[in-house]
């Protein structure tokens, strides 16, 4: 079933979708149940254990002050960075968090029991939370998977293969090949069959204001970047490069020239992803570790193309629509989880993403607009994870600028073709899918190979 573009693309805080959106809404959902059991009253302890990857990198992707925030009820689509600064600076300084808001427990960052060696059998990315009585009693316990992009399963639902949220259940598609046969059916183009799925559970209206937010928020996000300096959070000491960056770039290209478009580009994914990297409030597209890299070809989008120039909001609707049709089909067919298939699951499908939707706005076909899609994972496959240090800022940041303009050379590369091509979107998704199933577990966010140890540092933070 069609997974909702609202889904793939959602408001939560950085630095990881996995790894710090999902595990709080892991543990918001665990206080949900204790509240519907009754059991919440009567719990005076939680024990929660990390696994895995969450286990391996937690620390640096933020994934323990997560977990406390989701145990105080908090959702990362709702907190607001300062609230959020502020509710982690009382649990440090108190020991203690608010159990779903109204019930205060002792529990630190440090009462998290990590076991990074212990991988669960239904995804890399597992956390078991377990409600205590006074006297030890084990009132509610539950395992649960975050599984890529802030989506979270339990336990019995990842057994049941119940990952998706599906937006209908009537005109939906599962692979490139039914979406290509839909639009020739209907004679839509990719953002128009979306719109009618979308439109299916929502009004239309609500689906265009909704997706401007959307596009409003990643602006943001980007202009907040831009207004920052200084040192990123974490031991590594990375300079924040974008505010230097807009100062120099906004002297020499003050009417925005075409021939500096590919550096506005550059900066809209560096802006975001140090946003992100410092814990700020983004957008998801598909993942958090990739989530400069569609603002920046909407950026493209918008301002160098003839239709966007004529009308934006139109644009970012269609842009955002196509982007997430193909997102789809990732998160159905294969994964948008670095822990489970390598970065070539997050940057490369953000990347495919928004090569579909930048080949809508420049007028392509379906067929054109699944080729740019193609080209784009097809020339990201094997793209280890690696975060030197367990932080989402080397060699992510960069990566999500390079792989924007992979996204648009992808995009351009499609329109001067017919649309006829030998590998298919299928094909290449299926392949990214066995590579990630054959990838050793040192490239899939353990910061246990590649760059991780072989770019010398003293410390990992997990």
């Amino acid at each position: 079933m069609t997974v909702s573009v609202f889904d793939l693309f959602s408001v939560g805080i950085g630095p990881s979708s996995s790894h710090t959106v999902g595990p709080m809404r892991a543990a918001a959902r665990f206080i949900a149940d204790l509240r519907t059991l009754g059991a919440l009253d009567e719990t005076s302890d939680v024990r929660v254990d990390l696994y895995g990857s969450l286990a391996a990198t937690g620390a640096g992707h933020g994934t323990m002050t997560a977990v406390l925030l989701g145990l105080e009820g908090h959702l990362p689509e709702e907190i607001e960075t300062d609230a959020m600064e502020s509710r982690v600076a009382a649990m440090r300084d108190t020991g203690c968090i608010e159990l779903g808001g109204v019930r205060r427990i002792s529990l630190t960052e440090d009462d998290l029991i990590l076991r990074p060696l212990t991988v669960l059998p239904c995804h890399p990315n597992g956390m078991t939370i377990t409600a205590l009585g006074s006297d030890g009693t084990e009132l509610h316990r539950e395992t649960y998977f975050s599984i890529g992009g802030g989506f979270v399963v339990t336990e019995a639902e990842s057994r049941e293969t119940a990952v998706d949220t599906p937006v209908t259940s009537g005109l939906s598609f599962d692979s490139g090949k039914q979406l290509l046969e839909l639009c020739d059916e209907f004679g839509s183009s990719i953002s128009e069959l979306m719109l009618s799925i979308e439109s299916e559970s929502r009004t239309v209206a609500e689906i265009h204001d909704r997706l401007l937010h959307i596009r409003d928020v990643m602006v943001d996000c980007e202009r907040r970047g831009i207004a920052r300096d200084g040192n990123l959070p974490g031991a590594l000491q990375v300079r924040r490069r974008a505010k230097a960056w807009f100062e120099r770039l906004d002297a020499e290209d003050p009417n925005r020239a075409p021939e500096f478009a590919e550096d506005w580009v550059n900066l809209v994914a560096l802006a975001v992803n140090e946003e992100n990297a410092s814990g700020g409030r983004i957008v998801t597209a598909p993942t958090n570790g990739a989530a400069g890299i569609v603002p920046a070809v909407l950026h493209y989008a918008t301002h160098y193309t003839t239709a966007g120039r004529a009308d934006p909001d139109a644009t970012a609707i269609r842009f955002l629509l196509t982007a997430g049709a193909v997102g789809s089909l990732y998160k159905q067919r294969a994964s948008i989880s670095g822990a489970e298939v390598g970065c070539q699951g997050e940057v490369g499908s953000a990347a495919s993403m928004a090569a579909a939707g930048l080949a809508e706005i420049l007028g392509g076909t379906p067929e054109q607009v699944e080729n740019a899609a193609e080209i784009a994972m097809e020339h990201s496959l094997g793209l280890t994870c690696d975060p030197i240090g367990g932080l989402v800022q080397i060699p992510c940041i960069e990566r999500n600028a390079i792989s924007a303009g992979k996204a648009i050379n992808a995009a351009r590369m499609a329109l001067r073709g017919d649309g006829t091509h030998r590998v298919s979107l299928d094909q290449v998704i299926e392949t990214m899918k066995t590579t990630g199933a054959d990838m050793h577990s040192k490239y899939k966010e353990t910061s246990t190979g590649g760059l991780a140890v072989n770019v010398p540092v003293n410390f990992v933070e997990c």
